[in-house]
């Protein structure tokens, strides 16, 4: 939904008029189902053909979009792009010039908000809103601007950029997509996706800068967005380490060494049977999987560092990585002669 809220003074100042209800509801159909599925999630108007950004669906292909505006109107909408990467997609709503929407390649331009600032978010806050209502408003502070480092095992994130981290509970379900600005109704970013630190159980609240999403929206309104595509996860030339690991027989196994082959790097640093390998290179490890991914991607004569815990200390162990060993070709049996 679009426009500003109702409990908004009135004022000749412009930027109030954007301020929307973003009660965007998307009604999707399945079509192996006769019941319908609703899913009220937020957006805000990014340009003069009211094209908002709203988070990315996987289920956008065959979606049947319709955005509520704050009067109450319902317009239907087309995805424009979506970019997996920044969990975003561009929605255009048709014969909606009116509408007032943000000067993104603008507001790019300002320098990014720090540490301390106040800011208002503006959301569809727990899919609260259905019909003719209006949006939820939060006030918070920037409590950091950072990477979001979606860490193995930690947060499952598909974005890993630059965020505003948020000491306000501004992402929970139905906020995503919904616009946080500062007092002087300036946009600033757009909130994230729920991301869950698993181990802990906490949640992180984000929201992605502006100046982040300038170019995806700009080039995406002209169709000429490209998709980011990441580069696949290198692999080194393979190691030996000569560290042997407990049987890896659920899904997040302990890293425990159950012995090391004598004479390998991993029985001359040290290593013992039962020690748990906690850290890697100051990386924590939680698992078999996460040892082998990251010890993999390295190459041969590299230092590593192994923080392990024998017993109930732990211990710093180097172990230097050797090229794996060759293996001599096997004999040909010698050819008999008649």
């Amino acid at each position: 939904m679009y426009g500003r809220p109702p409990w908004w003074p009135s004022c000749s100042c412009r930027w109030q008029s954007w301020l929307r209800d973003p009660s965007a509801r998307r009604r999707r159909w399945s079509p192996s189902r006769s019941t319908r599925r609703w899913s009220r999630s937020s957006a805000a108007a990014a340009f003069a053909a009211s094209a908002p950004t709203a988070p990315e669906s996987s289920s956008r292909p065959t979606a049947i979009l319709v955005v509520h505006l704050w009067d109450g109107r319902r317009l239907p909408a087309k995805v424009v792009v979506g970019e997996p990467e920044l969990d975003a997609a561009l929605v255009k709503i048709d014969k909606a010039e009116e509408l007032p929407y943000f000067d993104v390649a603008a507001l790019a331009k300002a320098p990014p908000a720090q540490p301390g600032d106040l800011i208002l978010a503006f959301s569809n806050l727990f899919e609260i809103a259905t019909r003719e209502e209006p949006m939820s408003v939060q006030h918070g502070v920037i409590a950091a601007y950072s990477k979001l480092h979606g860490r193995r095992g930690i947060f499952e994130a598909p974005y890993t950029g630059d965020v505003y981290v948020i000491d306000a509970i501004t992402n929970n379900p139905g906020a995503g997509g919904g616009a946080i600005t500062n007092r002087k109704g300036e946009l600033l970013g757009i909130i994230g996706k729920e991301v869950r630190n698993t181990l802990s159980d906490t949640w992180i609240n984000y929201a992605v800068p502006i100046h982040v999403l300038a170019n995806f929206v700009e080039k995406g309104k002209k169709g000429e967005y490209k998709l980011i595509v990441k580069p696949k996860a290198a692999s080194g030339p393979g190691v030996y380490h000569g560290i042997i690991l407990v049987p890896n027989v659920v899904e997040r196994t302990p890293p425990f060494v159950e012995d090391t082959i004598p004479g390998s790097p991993g029985a001359r640093a040290g290593l013992k049977p039962d020690d748990l390998i906690v850290y890697v290179n100051n990386e924590k490890i939680v698992s078999i999987k996460e040892f082998r991914d990251l010890v993999d991607k390295a190459k041969p004569g590299t230092d590593v560092k192994f923080e392990v815990r024998r017993g109930d200390k732990l211990t710093t162990i180097n172990v230097k990585l050797e090229p794996l060993p060759t293996r001599a070709a096997p004999k040909k049996p010698p050819v008999e002669r008649n």
